[in-house]
């Protein structure tokens, strides 16, 4: 065809010659346009941080190193963690009692969130187990703290934290089993604020703190999962709801270990990203030791683009993050995936690329 096109143009020239036509030339024909470019910014987030803990064990340098290591691996547009701890004075609040033998209360000073701020974090989750450790004033003053360093935070039931991300209107959600929070176990009600928050912005991020706790807990599995008797949800079908109602990436904490990471209609649900510090509150033996640094890449409407996983650990004492040469994160991840969903797990690339086909 283009052959024909070129000749009948060839005797149109010589005729117009012939005749004493112009021998102006044909105009060019105009370039095809350009794909426009897609836009899309990347998330990073870790799961538990905890710094310290005032009057039981505090990080050396009062802190001031504490993420020295491991803070050129946050950068992303936005940058996340579950605050495992209040940031706080003493208010006199009791949460553990005498006769219990498993319970513990965390906090550092307010002026820790300083180095939050300077390790790179933008929002902290509160939606946990601990966020309430020093009652509803030391969750207040762990508000004020972050603010005064400008760190966002999420979590209370009925917030919805909006931020701009390089243009792009991100709307970020906690949840926890606990009442003070956006629920984890109400799924109307779950569905309801996530609802809300699609309506608010182009890309919706969830925070959820859940699952039954331990080394054992690596697995995710159809059902209600149970931790001393309290009803943690149902990981699989919280995550799928929140996509179906209008989130985009689903980043869970809470069994203290790494779990699967699974694609959702085009959606990355990561079901534990660990513990990410233990300052020498958490334990850090074996997996419990074992973190990472989950990016996501997302376009402008949530669909997952490309991520990576970056792993980390620490031991009980000091609990400092630390990036892990042996990279035991991402193998027991990648592994983790392929078991629990053969057919719509995350993919891992040795490098820590992260695809969802």
């Amino acid at each position: 065809m283009a052959g024909l096109m070129s000749l009948g143009a060839s005797v149109e020239s010589r005729r117009q010659i012939h005749h004493g036509a112009s021998r102006k030339p044909a105009a060019a024909p105009s370039p095809a346009p350009l794909p426009p470019t897609v836009k899309t910014i990347t998330l990073s987030a870790v799961g538990d941080i905890i710094m310290g803990n005032a009057g039981a064990g505090m990080p050396a340098n009062d802190g001031r190193d504490f993420f020295g290591k491991v803070k050129h691996l946050f950068a992303a547009d936005l940058v996340m963690g579950n605050l495992e701890e209040p940031l706080t004075d003493d208010t006199g609040h009791v949460k553990c009692l005498p006769e219990q033998t498993r319970c513990t209360q965390f906090r550092v000073p307010p002026s820790y969130a300083r180095h939050l701020a300077d390790a790179g974090f933008h929002l902290l989750n509160q939606a946990n187990n601990h966020g309430y450790d020093f009652g509803a004033k030391g969750y207040s003053n762990t508000q004020k703290a972050l603010e005064a360093h400008g760190l966002k935070h999420t979590g209370a039931r009925g917030q919805i934290t909006l931020v701009d991300v390089a243009g792009v209107r991100v709307a970020v959600l906690g949840f926890s089993s606990y009442p003070r929070d956006n629920s984890l176990i109400d799924l109307a009600a779950a569905k309801a604020v996530v609802q809300k928050a699609a309506g608010l912005a182009e890309v919706v991020v969830i925070q959820v703190h859940w699952g039954a706790e331990g080394a054992n807990e690596t697995h995710v599995k159809p059902g209600t999962e149970y931790f001393l008797g309290e009803n943690r949800g149902d990981p699989i079908k919280f995550s799928h709801m929140a996509i179906d109602a209008g989130a985009d990436l689903v980043i869970g904490h809470g069994p203290h270990t790494l779990r699967a990471m699974e694609a959702y209609k085009g959606r990355l649900i990561a079901y534990s990203l660990g513990n990410f510090a233990g300052g020498k509150g958490l334990k850090g033996e074996g997996n419990l030791g074992l973190g990472g640094v989950l990016k996501a890449t997302v376009d402008a409407q949530g669909a997952f683009v490309g991520g990576h996983f970056t792993s980390t650990y620490f031991t009980s004492s000091p609990g400092v993050p630390m990036p892990d040469p042996q990279h035991r994160g991402l193998d027991l991840v990648r592994q983790l995936s392929q078991q629990d969903f053969p057919s719509s797990g995350a993919r891992f690339e040795v490098s820590g690329a992260i695809s969802t086909l």
